[in-house]
């Protein structure tokens, strides 16, 4: 298994770091269906369907998550894989980050979430580098305000940075 990740299937995932004109990043508000009081801050996206490419899933995702469909989306980022305890099950997961830009400065939760989406995201915001580098809740990718800094002061990579990998044993 890849850089020392649990056993099973590894899901194929493409998020987006969606900055508004302000230079704000729209973040979910996801929680453990099963203990609400687990909760943490994450990029929108989710896992690429059928035949279709990750930029693709992208902008498919982010429409189903945020209604937000008059994005330009860039390059990828940032490349990471994670695995993670959630809904009952473990994930593995290959997440590929697109930037997106788009001319909105308000979002809300998009009506196509699926069923364990409406089981687990509880809204969503906006953030500023400030705000996220201050926050003391759980943001993933943990270093997320980071990176975020260093996108705003140097622009996008060469060529996408690949992150440690991220392994969450469980919660508790």
């Amino acid at each position: 298994m890849y850089g020392g990740l649990p056993p099973g299937e590894v899901r194929r995932v493409a998020r987006v770091v969606l900055l508004d004109p302000d230079d704000r990043i729209l973040l979910l508000h996801g929680y453990e269906p099963d203990n609400p009081a687990l909760t943490w801050w994450f990029t929108p996206g989710g896992g690429v369907e059928g035949d279709e490419t990750r930029e693709e899933a992208a902008l498919r995702e982010l429409a189903e998550e945020t209604g937000i469909t008059d994005v330009e989306l860039g390059p990828v980022l940032w490349r990471r894989m994670c695995s993670f305890p959630f809904a009952g099950r473990r994930w593995n997961q290959d997440e590929w980050y697109f930037l997106a830009r788009t001319g909105r400065t308000t979002a809300v939760l998009g009506d196509s979430l699926t069923e364990l989406e409406t089981r687990s995201v509880a809204g969503l915001r906006w953030w500023t580098s400030a705000e996220l580098s201050a926050a003391r809740e759980t943001v993933y990718p943990t270093r997320l305000a980071g990176l975020l800094r260093t996108l705003l002061d140097e622009g996008p990579p060469p060529a996408p940075v690949v992150l440690s990998p991220e392994i969450v044993q469980g919660y508790g």
